[in-house]
């Protein structure tokens, strides 16, 4: 079966995307000096390079591309959920290692703009979080590195506890990030499975695993944050999806408390709300799990509003801190459309190709997309997976437009790229699909040297 030729026009016109982002960039960052980043679009630097990771990285990469497809549609689905967890974890170590361990875990979270910079000044936890929005501006005293201001304080306590409990350092910490966030392709394919059904979470499972997004799952605690999303998206899909019950009812409000932490991790994954409502959708009438939903969400932003940190003050702080920086010299003309550039590199042509089959099948199928209530009518197992792309998709574009989000996209939006991936269930021949993805973040591990 040969690949259809607008698949095939689709990854195409992904690439020159990319290629035109390369070289505008490149003129833009000589001639002005504004982008702030190394190697347009990705904050990285030219650098042909391999390490103790490079054999594993190809080992793990041919045995994703060979035995993949074969074992996602034979495996038992509690099989296929510890597989696809184990390998997605060799596939985010061994890219990582491709810089050594120093360099690819040990201090990725401890440089000068990163949480572990901060530790010892939360060593009276409520009274650091009070006064947490007093360091936020540059100039504020004693002011945060980018990424604790950057963020609510839930970021930076996740590493305060992990030192309190004996696993201080950057060993530890990206330890944690690899080991977490790995899990957040079994998260996708629970709700991809409850949702649109086990097949297409089955023939979308090797392309979760094999992600180009994972050089940079290993890379940052971005990748933990992802992890956090989508199992709140996941359970939720699993409260509006299952009958009445006492599971239905846990799940509803661990969905909650994990889309409270979500919003406390990064501000921008309030778009996560996006998704959560294009879960409710797909759920139907299955409506009864939303007050535990909600129930469970007010939880730790209680927490955080009675110790005295407020989100929305902080948030506001952020958005003047973030124009202070470079957010406020890099060109938004140049952003706007050379983010999406970064999010190939995160998904793979194989996402844009994904991504042409999700529009034409609701294109098709948009007189039946309307899920009736108490019937057993509605979307078909096609449509309802394109359907959930669709709006990851739209959170991408609203966190694009905004502004908020010039230049380190490839780190920023994996907890969106992630939910892309999925398309990709629609492709026929996934073995040469998948082989482009795994040498697309080969080449990137291999050429340059990322910055998270």
């Amino acid at each position: 079966m040969r690949i259809p030729l607008r698949d095939l026009v689709a990854a195409l016109a992904a690439a020159l995307l990319v290629v035109v982002a390369v070289l505008v960039g490149r003129h833009i960052e000589h001639t002005h000096g504004t982008l702030h980043v190394g190697w347009p679009p990705l904050y990285a630097n030219w650098g042909p390079h391999a390490g103790p990771g490079t054999p594993a990285a190809l080992a793990v990469a041919a045995a994703v591309v060979a035995y993949g497809p074969v074992l996602a549609a034979r495996l038992p689905w509690r099989a296929l959920l510890p597989v696809a967890w184990g390998t997605a974890m060799a596939w985010i170590w061994s890219l990582a290692l491709i810089d050594g361990w120093h360099r690819g875990i040990a201090v990725r979270l401890t440089t000068r703009y990163e949480y572990l910079q901060v530790i010892d000044r939360f060593h009276d936890i409520p009274a650091t979080l009070r006064d947490f929005t007093h360091h936020i501006l540059l100039g504020s005293p004693d002011h945060w590195p980018p990424h604790v201001a950057g963020h609510p304080p839930a970021a930076t306590l996740t590493f305060v506890l992990l030192d309190r409990i004996g696993l201080g350092g950057g060993g530890w910490a990206g330890t944690w990030c690899i080991t977490v966030g790995a899990t957040a392709c079994l998260a996708v394919l629970v709700t991809v499975r409850a949702l649109a059904g086990e097949d297409l979470a089955r023939r979308a499972a090797p392309f979760l695993v094999l992600a180009p997004a994972a050089v940079w799952m290993g890379t940052s605690a971005d990748g933990y944050f992802a992890a956090v999303a989508a199992w709140s998206v996941a359970l939720l899909a699993l409260a509006v999806t299952a009958g009445p019950g006492p599971r239905a009812r846990a799940a509803a409000f661990a969905a909650g408390l994990l889309f409270g932490l979500t919003w406390y991790l990064s501000y921008g994954l309030t778009l996560f709300a996006l998704i959560a409502a294009g879960v409710v959708l797909l759920g139907g009438s299955r409506a009864r799990p939303l007050p535990l939903v909600l129930a469970g969400a007010t939880v730790v932003p209680l927490a955080f509003t009675l110790v005295g940190f407020h989100w929305w003050e902080a948030y506001h702080l952020l958005v003047e801190r973030y124009f202070q920086g470079a957010g406020g010299i890099r060109p938004y003309g140049y952003w706007v459309w050379a983010n999406l550039a970064c999010t190939v590199f995160l998904v793979g042509l194989a996402t844009a190709a994904g991504l042409r089959h999700s529009g034409a099948t609701l294109l098709a199928e948009r007189g039946g997309l309307r899920v009736r209530a108490g019937s057993g009518s509605g979307p078909s197992a096609d449509a309802r997976l394109a359907l959930l792309v669709s709006v990851a998709a739209l959170a991408v574009l609203v966190a694009d437009l905004s502004g908020m989000s010039k230049a380190e996209t490839e780190r920023i939006w994996l907890p969106f790229a992630l939910w892309l991936l999925p398309a990709c269930a629609f492709l026929p021949r996934p073995r040469t699909w998948l082989a482009a993805q795994a040498c697309l973040a080969l080449l990137v591990n291999h050429l340059l040297m990322t910055g998270w």
